[in-house]
């Protein structure tokens, strides 16, 4: 029996966003590039940033790299929120290309967001070069050339950075711990397929769904305790817990855009709703106080939303 999918939606919030390309010489290499490059950037709570892979590309005709080569895309996100959101999203980019991508075997970086607002992120990264770096027209790109042990490192010139989304968010409630998290894995294998969004947390997933604020001045997001299977019995959580859940699990969905997320949910659901032991299908929001952008479970809603607002 399918699990109940709730009348309610998910919270997302507007953030910018760099979107670059990343190549390597195989699979491999670029697996270790991607992976380097968006580590510790799970959630925006205490991360620099929030990052992740959008999707792998090269080898057909869907999606040529300017090398040739394989590709993968990654996607960096600061909130809209933060008052140095520009700055911080420039520091972030800047250091997971300089330190994780320049310093991985056989990579190159490409900009894939032409705008009118940018960093000049391959100038600063070329001074690695210590006066021996130099523009280069190659792939028929402006770009700069960085000469390293390993033999050259090549990027682009301007990175853009645009308006996106954070917060997206699916949560899996199981009978157990094994069928919550089955559902949530079954989710994520679809959303991997949706091309803009990213999952940040690790394997997509995160065991601890948080909710804003804290009884700790100095905190301003903490365990949501009205759902920790383990406070069903404590008075103090006020837990909201359907009886028989053991466990819950929540994919966090960062885009280029509503539609984009929007996707994705509706793919993870459809891949997951069926998956034994799992009881129910939820989303996480806050009545509209964190962000202005809903993405609705029921497909239905969402028609209804976009029809209103066109």
């Amino acid at each position: 029996m399918p699990a109940i999918i709730d009348d309610t939606y998910a919270e997302a919030f507007r953030s910018i966003y760099v979107e670059l390309l990343i190549t390597a010489r195989d699979r491999t290499w670029l697996d270790h590039a991607v992976a380097a490059a968006t580590g510790n950037a799970s959630s925006t709570i205490l991360c620099d940033c929030e990052a992740g892979l959008d999707r792998y590309v090269g080898g057909d005709e869907s999606f040529e790299t300017p090398d040739g080569r394989s590709g993968a895309i990654v996607q960096i996100h600061v909130p809209r929120f933060r008052k140095d959101r520009v700055e911080a999203l420039e520091k972030a980019a800047l250091t997971r290309i300089s330190q994780n991508v320049l310093t991985c075997p056989t990579t190159a970086c490409f900009n894939l967001i032409d705008s009118d607002t940018y960093f000049r992120l391959g100038r600063k990264i070329a001074f690695f070069g210590d006066g021996f770096q130099k523009r280069v027209i190659r792939h028929g790109r402006r770009m700069w050339w960085i000469p390293t042990l390993g033999g050259e490192f090549l990027l682009d010139r301007r990175f853009g950075y645009s308006d996106g989304l954070m917060g997206g968010n699916i949560w899996y409630f199981g009978a157990s711990v094994d069928a919550a998290l089955a559902a949530a894995e079954a989710g994520v294998e679809a959303v991997k397929q949706c091309p803009g969004v990213i999952m940040p947390f690790p394997g997509g997933i995160a065991a601890s769904g948080s909710k804003a604020g804290s009884k700790y001045s100095f905190l301003f997001a903490s365990t949501y305790e009205k759902y920790c299977p383990e406070l069903r019995d404590n008075p103090a959580a006020n837990s909201a817990l359907p009886p028989g859940v053991r466990s819950v699990m929540e994919i966090i969905i960062n885009g280029r855009d509503l539609q984009s997320i929007s996707d994705a949910t509706q793919a993870a659901i459809a891949a997951s709703a069926d998956t034994p032991g799992l009881m129910k299908i939820s989303a996480g929001n806050y009545g509209g106080r964190l962000g202005k952008s809903f993405i609705y479970l029921h497909p239905e809603k969402h028609r209804q939303e976009v029809a209103v607002t066109a």
